[in-house]
């Protein structure tokens, strides 16, 4: 944890990484870009597990500590203690391929995942990626759009308002219709997920004494699996019409905005068909839940590998000032996954 790893700054990590499995006696690829590959020696292993490198920046978290209970400090949750569970694995010889790869923390249009994918650069019958579940299996993943919503008006002086027409308020009166659309619950395969929209930043104005002609917000949709990336940027266009209050002109009606998709990372299938998936449920009598957040087994799902969520770390701990993980759940994650080998 003390080896900072912001994304884009993961080599450091990647060479540390490479460097304690190819000791240890693992077979050890540096497949570039900070992507490292380890199996035992000699080996073609048919699960593949996976863990990003990065955090996010510091919040004077760097370094950690460690209690009888807990590890602390940056990452420690996300996703730095599954990384250590990954590594004792491998060093115990446990037959697994792992891979550790980079940049998951920044959108997905600069995925280091995608491009090795492309590449072929790796092969198994079934994924485990590592990201914090609670030490749960979370089944598939939400898809993630983000979009800038722009209202444009007329700029005009504040004294005489009549003569202008304010895009913060176009903005107001759209972004509260958006917040009273209702979360949407979706059953697929069993679970339930939930598709919403969000603003997650809104900026305009020019002067204490100018009414301003634009304003701009920007929108995050999760959308459940069973939707293409094409079907959910058509649903997020009509939330954003429905929204708008009938007092206002009705659906879209002067109000509307112009909405810009800058980010679709699409949602992930469900796996818990496949034998594999079943094996681990059962070898750890993992409770089973929807993962209500992007992760990567969207990106190992859109190439064709089944995946699933399963970590020792927390998702209310990720990202946190004060991130920190179990150590029960450390031990927890390496115990199923020894079971989940034999």
């Amino acid at each position: 944890m003390n080896i900072s790893s912001e994304s884009r700054h993961e080599a450091a990590l990647a060479a540390h990484v490479a460097r304690v499995l190819r000791d240890g006696g693992a077979e050890v690829s540096d497949l570039g870009d900070s992507c490292v590959y380890a199996r035992p020696p000699g080996t073609q292993p048919a699960v593949l597990l996976a863990g990003h490198l990065d955090t996010v920046p510091a919040q004077d978290n760097i370094p950690g500590s460690m209690d009888g209970e807990r590890v602390r400090g940056l990452g420690a949750s996300d996703m730095k203690g599954a990384l250590a569970v990954m590594i004792e694995l491998l060093l115990a010889g446990a037959p697994y391929g792992a891979l550790f790869f980079p940049r998951e923390e920044l959108p997905s249009t600069e995925s280091a995942l995608v491009p090795l994918l492309e590449r072929s650069a790796v092969d198994a019958e079934f994924v485990v990626m590592m990201e914090p579940t609670d030490g749960e299996l979370h089944a598939g993943c939400v898809g993630n759009i983000n979009a800038i919503w722009t209202f444009r008006g007329r700029s005009g002086h504040s004294a005489r308002p009549w003569a202008a027409d304010n895009a913060i308020t176009r903005a107001a009166l759209g972004v509260a219709g958006l917040a009273s659309v209702p979360v949407l619950p979706v059953a697929f395969h069993g679970l339930t997920f939930f598709e919403v929209a969000s603003v997650t930043q809104i900026s305009g104005g020019i002067a204490n004494n100018v009414i301003p002609d634009t304003c701009t917000a920007s929108v995050n949709f999760r959308y459940a699996p069973g939707r293409t990336p094409e079907e959910a940027e058509a649903r997020l266009r009509e939330l954003c019409r429905q929204g708008i209050p009938e007092s206002a002109g009705g659906p879209g009606a002067g109000v509307g905005g112009e909405l810009e998709i800058t980010g679709n990372a699409g949602s992930a299938p469900v796996a818990l068909d496949h034998p594999l998936a079943r094996r681990l449920i059962a070898a750890g009598e993992l409770t089973v839940a929807p993962k209500q957040a992007w992760t990567p087994v969207a990106e190992f799902a859109q190439f064709g590998f089944p995946a699933v969520n399963f970590g020792p770390g927390s998702p209310s701990q990720a990202h946190r000032r004060d991130e920190s993980i179990e150590i029960a759940r450390l031990l927890h994650a390496h115990r199923v996954l020894e079971a989940f080998a034999t």
